[in-house]
């Protein structure tokens, strides 16, 4: 592996290390968990209520325990959970989360579910896609990086898990990626500068004129 490590600084030297890397990226989708606690210890919060009173809900406690509700600006899906527990989904920027979630909790309480104390929201996870246009080498990234993995007959790209900022990348030959596991804006940002650096670092990175055939995803 060092021998490889060498031989792979060599060829940035002469290639991938100076290719001029400029990505774009665009946060895809926020997953935030949210909790309340109800006025009584214990008490549940019922479900079918909340369900009968507003058309943009869906509760189907054979197939799913929890009630889901879509709202409108911002855009985004919430499950509810009758233990005060949630779930949302869809948003396009963290600092939505507060907005979405003071609508719901309004919602709920004009539902007649009595609510004790704030919510406490968490960011559990941002998805971000983006290009580094620029064509990526993966079988020779496979090899050089360390937490790689690439098995392109199960699929095309290669999963990276980068250990810090903890995230995990999928890398496409195109160079298209999909980066998961960021918390912050932040976060993903610095990943995606340190990505690059090491693509260009190990020499995986080609140029435009190297990328053969479409894109694997359309992400933007």
């Amino acid at each position: 592996m060092a021998k490889k490590r060498t031989a792979a600084a060599s060829k940035s030297e002469s290639s991938g290390g100076g290719v001029d890397i400029k990505p774009e990226w665009k946060i895809e989708n926020v997953v935030a968990t949210v909790s309340i606690e109800l006025e009584q210890p214990g008490e549940k919060i019922d479900l079918n209520q909340i369900a009968r009173k507003y058309t943009d809900c869906e509760y189907n406690p054979e197939r799913f325990p929890g009630l889901v509700m879509r709202v409108e600006d911002p855009k985004a899906t919430i499950l509810i959970f009758s233990t005060g527990k949630m779930v949302v989904t869809g948003l396009r920027q963290a600092s939505e989360a507060e907005t979405v979630v003071n609508n719901v909790i309004n919602k709920m309480k004009k539902a007649k579910v009595n609510i004790k104390s704030e919510p406490e929201i968490t960011i559990q996870n941002i998805v971000a896609s983006g290009d580094l246009h620029t064509s990526i080498d993966l079988n020779e990234a496979a090899i050089i990086m360390e937490n790689a993995m690439y098995e392109p007959e199960v699929f095309p790209g290669l999963i990276y898990r980068m250990q810090e900022p903890k995230t995990v990348f999928l890398i496409f030959s195109t160079g298209r990626i999909v980066c998961t596991g960021g918390k912050t804006k932040e976060i993903v940002g610095e990943a995606i500068e340190k990505l690059v650096q090491q693509v260009k670092d190990y020499g995986v990175a080609g140029d435009q004129g190297d990328i053969e055939g479409g894109d694997d995803f359309d992400f933007i």
